[in-house]
Order: structure tokens, then C-alpha cells, then sequence
């Protein structure tokens, strides 16, 4: 299976991630979530492979700008639902390496420690 980076064209971490790839030769598909959103089967499966905690995007504003009863009691169901409806919630990038692996968020390092390049 190919490397797959799930993300916003226009988020400034997914176009650091994306120039990163690019000036290290990495193929990789991008998936943009404005366009094609995010299935649940997939979202689930993250979550059980990192975590809820770790993909839903606490910090953003569109997370930030919620009510705060959609904020509160937050539980992996509840917060599947709202990276669904919202999948700027979902913390970028998410890149998935084969299937078998995912890294949450961008780092140079790790992205190079684990892509061995």
C-alpha cells in the first residue's frame, strides 16, 4: 500500500509536511479532507491505533469555536462524530505508511526517523 498524508491543502503543517516529503523523494498520495472528507471505517481504525486523545484537534478553532456542551464529556464516539462532521478537528497530518503505521501531526525528525530517508 502506497504512503497516504491525510490533511488540508491550506494548513500551513500540511504544507511544511507535504515540502518535507517532496524535497526528500517520498511518494506519497495526499488526501484532502475539504474534498473528500473522511470515512468512518478509517477514522475508527485510527482511533483504535493512536487514540482519539491524539487525532482530535483540541487546539484548532473550529474545535475551540464549538458549544461547550459538544465540548464536554468528550468520549471516543462522541468525538468520531464531530471529527466527522468536521474533519478540520482531525490533527494534521495524519500520514499512513502502508496501512501499518500512522504518524499524527509533523515533525522533521520523526518523520525522517521513520521514513529512514
Amino acid at each position: 500500500m502506497p504512503t497516504t498524508i491525510y490533511g488540508i491543502k491550506n494548513c500551513d503543517t500540511m504544507k511544511r509536511a507535504r515540502a518535507w516529503l517532496d524535497k526528500n523523494r517520498v511518494d506519497y498520495e495526499f488526501h484532502d479532507y475539504k474534498t473528500a472528507g473522511i470515512d468512518r471505517s478509517r477514522l475508527e481504525r485510527w482511533t483504535k491505533k493512536v487514540g482519539w486523545e491524539t487525532l482530535l484537534n483540541r487546539a484548532g478553532t473550529t474545535f475551540r469555536k464549538l458549544p461547550e456542551k459538544d465540548k464536554a464529556n468528550l468520549s471516543e464516539k462522541k468525538a468520531v462524530g464531530l471529527m466527522l462532521a468536521q474533519p478540520s478537528m482531525i490533527k494534521r497530518p495524519v500520514l499512513e505508511l502502508g496501512g501499518s503505521r500512522l504518524l499524527v501531526g509533523f515533525s522533521p525528525e520523526t518523520y525522517k526517523g521513520t521514513l529512514s530517508v
